[in-house]
């Protein structure tokens, strides 16, 4: 399978590591790439093997995969021979809040 990340996902994944760079500095923005990236690449190996995403499992969409790259959050679907990377999502916010203002924002 082949790993996809949509537009969002990359916006959120570069948001993420230009805050580390800010906060902690170049060296730590590069070790949580090296922990992400190739945990993200991997999907394209088994995808089936991520749970589906809980909150959205609750109202019936079980399409929704996530993988768990701890503090993250990167719920997927497969499309195809598509892994397609939705979003990087620090686990610790709420996810209905931020699919509620992902879906208001313009």
């Amino acid at each position: 399978m082949r790993v996809v990340w949509s537009d969002a996902a990359l916006h959120d994944y570069e948001a993420i590591i230009d805050f580390v760079v800010d906060r902690d500095g170049i060296e730590h923005a590069e070790r949580l790439h090296r922990k992400i990236h190739p945990a993200v690449q991997a999907l394209a190996n088994a995808p089936g093997r991520c749970r589906v995403v809980p909150e959205l499992r609750a109202l019936g969409l079980t399409i929704y995969r996530e993988l768990i790259v701890k503090p993250y959050r990167v719920p997927f679907h497969i499309e195809g021979r598509d892994v397609v990377v939705l979003a990087v999502l620090d686990a610790r916010r709420d996810l209905e809040e931020v699919l509620l203002r992902r879906l208001t924002e313009p």
